[in-house]
């Protein structure tokens, strides 16, 4: 019985702890620059998904059409939207209404896909909520002249209006951090994040053409199929989309659902990628199989705190061990809120992680009905952006 108490502290722990050996592989690892291999003329099929509302959207397309001097079309699919004063005086823009309700994202990418007004190389995916740097395409262009297919940008938080905004923010700053630049840099792949995300055309069709997706997740599984093709996803960190972060305690429920939901649903990925790369020698899939396997992080954290408490009454050792264990997990998110210029309202917000933590408790509680929440989360937040440094 102590042994089996032991290795599951060991599963729970090592979440602890492995964001300190990623940044002790990334400080030790040389930064060398990719090479250019495959220059192209970049055409981009920009597609916009929206579902039901559509009160942003004037904003996300006039931010895409500030782009200067590309390549691009922008596909805006309206999905159960009443798109009668949905007017463009744009010829890049193509509003596309389904006759019929989709309620999936890739069933949306797909219909855009079949409506291309020409044969574009490369597509990148934004959501109905962002803004889009100006220079978005170009960041993009770099890694996909380098000989990648698969890029993942970086999410800024578009409102820091509530402490439930900021709160989404820090964690996104985590995680853009440790499985994005971090990932990409030892070697591994940027985890995919819905969002800000280019592909070539060929890849994505390849990953999902006979796959009919629904519910949330479709990132999870597009990016275990770009792994299991042996392709690295590169973590392009200038290349910038302002998404509306979770301000309202409504919104983090069953946005959070959602999303806890897909994990149970697809960490199974992670054994196969972790097969897959002792198999082949791969550090890629190896290293982000071993990520797809990790809880969220306020489950993780939860049952830490949890396997500390019971050890009170067990072995203080144990205790003393969690606690050097948390230090260092604190001390790397801290870590990574320092490398990303973050905003002081952010930092303020920390003291109220256990609130918000409390409500993805709540969250938990409701993934069985997760998959009947609908798709698409209300928006609330202004146009415009609160904070561009976050």
């Amino acid at each position: 019985m102590n042994t089996i108490w032991i290795i599951l502290q060991v599963t729970i722990g090592y979440n602890l702890i492995m964001p300190f050996v990623l940044y002790m592989l990334y400080l030790g690892i040389s930064k060398k620059g990719v090479t250019s291999q495959n220059i192209e003329i970049a055409d981009y099929g920009i597609i916009v998904t929206a579902y039901e509302q559509i009160n942003t959207l004037q904003a996300v397309v006039s931010s895409i059409l500030a782009i200067k001097d590309k390549n691009f079309i922008i596909y805006l699919v309206a999905d159960k939207c009443d798109i009668t004063n949905l007017k463009f005086n744009d010829d890049r823009v193509l509003v596309l209404r389904p006759p019929e309700t989709l309620g999936s994202n890739t069933r949306s990418h797909f219909y855009a896909l079949n409506n291309f007004k020409r044969t574009h190389n490369r597509i990148t995916i934004i959501d109905s909520d962002n803004l889009v740097d100006s220079g978005y395409l170009n960041e993009l262009d770099f890694y996909f002249d380098k000989g990648f297919e698969a890029v993942q940008g970086v999410r800024l938080a578009k409102n820091l209006d509530t402490t439930f905004a900021c709160l989404d923010a820090a964690r996104d700053i985590y995680y853009h951090f440790y499985d994005g630049k971090i990932l990409f840099n030892i070697g591994s792949s940027a985890t995919l994040a819905g969002s800000g995300m280019a592909f070539t055309t060929e890849l994505y069709k390849d990953c999902l053409k006979s796959k009919d997706i629904q519910g949330a997740g479709f990132d999870k599984v597009l990016q275990y199929e770009i792994l299991k093709r042996r392709h690295r996803i590169a973590f392009a960190d200038r290349a910038i989309v302002y998404d509306e972060k979770t301000s309202r305690s409504d919104q983090l429920v069953n946005q959070r659902a959602r999303w806890i939901n897909t994990w149970f649903k697809y960490f199974k990925f992670g054994f196969d990628l972790v097969a897959k790369g002792v198999k082949n020698r791969s550090i890629n899939q190896f290293v982000f199989g071993l990520i797809l396997l990790r809880p969220p992080l306020f489950i993780f954290l939860i049952l830490s705190v949890g396997a500390m408490f019971l050890n009170f009454w067990i072995s203080i050792t144990a205790v003393i061990i969690w606690a050097v264990g948390f230090l260092f997990f604190i001390t790397c998110f801290l870590l990574a809120l320092r490398h990303s210029k973050t905003d002081p309202r952010i930092y303020a917000s920390l003291i109220n992680i256990p609130k918000f933590m409390f409500y993805q408790i709540l969250s938990l509680l409701r993934i069985r009905k997760a998959n009947k929440i609908s798709v698409a989360t209300t928006h609330y937040h202004s146009h415009g952006v609160d904070n561009i440094d976050a």
